[in-house]
């Protein structure tokens, strides 16, 4: 009853600050009053809903009753590979849902194409050939989505019979493999379809909230949990519950500060007189983000962490080492490849050579720097150096809920939302989200959200 009653504190004093919050009761108002605005965020909450009621809708032929094995084996190994899709999934992995596999095929895809476009002249041409280029690589991520989805599909179904055979009310027989994969497919299909809607017609980026909505849906169930735990333990739960809440506000604000942060390059345009206009003569800057590769490094490294379970049976003490996600090795391993991945994903995703090219081609230079090579290594060696605050940071972050399990005696599923994919993804889309709605509310004269009149490092 406690736990109830601290719970229902916490969310009315949150209620009341922000109805006393005069600044945010205007934003709201003017939200409202811009109709297209109102129209996209409802279009938007709708389409979240059809997607989390989609992720309760089971497979056919399967007893939801019978799943509790493979709830808890998922809630055991969520730094592997399993638990990564049931987080991305919004829990429909662990529920057998036809929204089982999520959207993780498609991101699978898309890590693809970006790679090939570092390594195929063919997809680097269609990369520079502007709106008709990007149509074609939707096209062909769409297809290898599908192909991504046939692979997966059916192993799905297998470790679902493997660890909960009890749940096959047919048995799983090789007509009940097609058909669950067909639907599987269809299922993912979808929640893609869904994505690109809430993109065209929405708020923010379909795909993203759509990770992020299954993300935060486990976000009152772990709290509850941990409140639980805190009042079942000693009598200065309330007090410890009220400072872990703040400590996870603190990570918050460090990880906002770490997705904001850029390095900006004055780049300079040279004048051209056309007729009787005059062109250029101005300065701009190009935003060079400390964390360029985002989440997909913690993503990486923690898909490979789940190697070594492979090798219990052939090395066992190698294994064991590897094991517990609150041990030492695990996390200096995780730590060491989240910054390996981080600079291996930025040297991916910014092209030195490339941003180079394209300011000589418009007539720009950045002060003090030769155009060419010159310019090639200064941003180079920009990026090397905030790479690597960065990197550390990040990796920081993908051990953080280790070190709460470990040093706060912090429940497991509610640690998670201090750091790795969840508090990245949560804090990157709410950003991005913010930064669209601020536009609306700029482009008609309203004040932003923030009291700048624009989210900081969101230019």
């Amino acid at each position: 009853m406690k736990v109830y009653l601290l719970v229902g504190i916490v969310i009315l004093a949150i209620v009341a600050l922000l109805a006393t919050n005069k600044k945010l009761q205007e934003t709201l108002k003017n939200i409202y009053k811009i109709e297209e605005l109102r129209k996209r965020i409802l279009y938007t909450l709708g389409l979240l809903l059809i997607y989390r009621l989609g992720s309760f809708v089971v497979l056919p032929g399967i007893n939801p009753n019978a799943l509790q094995g493979l709830a808890s084996q998922l809630s055991d190994s969520q730094n592997g590979l399993l638990g990564l899709l049931d987080v991305f999934s919004g829990g429909a992995f662990g529920n057998a849902s036809i929204f089982a596999l999520g959207v993780m095929p498609y991101i699978t895809a898309s890590i693809i194409i970006q790679l090939a476009g570092m390594m195929i002249p063919a997809v680097q041409k269609l990369q520079k050939e502007g709106e008709s280029g990007r149509r074609k690589m939707n096209q062909w991520t769409r297809y290898l989505t599908i192909g991504v989805l046939m692979l997966q599909g059916p192993t799905y179904v297998a470790n679902l019979a493997h660890q909960s055979g009890a749940a096959f009310v047919y048995g799983a027989t090789g007509w009940f493999y097609a058909y669950a994969t067909t639907i599987l497919i269809a299922g993912t299909m979808f929640i893609m379809w869904l994505g690109e809607k809430i993109t065209d017609k929405g708020i923010g980026n379909g795909i993203s909230l759509i990770i992020m909505i299954g993300i935060v849906a486990r976000l009152p169930h772990a709290l509850l949990a941990e409140a639980t735990a805190r009042f079942s333990v000693s009598d200065g739960s309330a007090i410890m519950l009220v400072l872990e809440l703040i400590l996870l506000f603190l990570v918050f604000m460090a990880t906002i500060a770490l997705v904001q942060a850029v390095r900006k390059v004055p780049v300079q345009y040279a004048k051209r007189i056309v007729g009787n206009k005059q062109y250029g003569g101005v300065r701009q800057y190009i935003p060079l983000k400390m964390n360029a590769a985002n989440v997909m490094p913690i993503i990486f490294a923690q898909a490979l962490m789940f190697i070594p379970m492979l090798f219990t049976s052939i090395a066992p003490s190698f294994a064991s080492a590897f094991s517990s996600i609150t041990g030492f090795w695990y996390n200096f391993t995780l730590a060491v490849l989240v910054i390996a991945f981080t600079y291996f994903y930025t040297a991916i995703i910014i092209n030195a050579q490339m941003m180079a090219d394209d300011m000589k081609r418009n007539g720009g230079f950045i002060p003090g720097v030769k155009p060419g090579k010159q310019t090639v290594n200064y941003i180079d060696g920009i990026m090397t150096r905030i790479t690597l605050p960065g990197s550390v940071f990040l990796a920081i972050v993908a051990i953080l809920p280790a070190l709460a399990m470990r040093f706060l005696n912090i429940q497991q599923s509610f640690a998670y939302f201090y750091g790795g994919t969840s508090l990245l993804i949560m804090v990157g889309v709410i950003l991005d989200t913010l930064k669209q709605i601020e536009s609306y509310l700029l482009m008609r004269h309203y004040d932003g959200l923030m009291k700048t009149g624009r989210i900081q490092g969101r230019h």
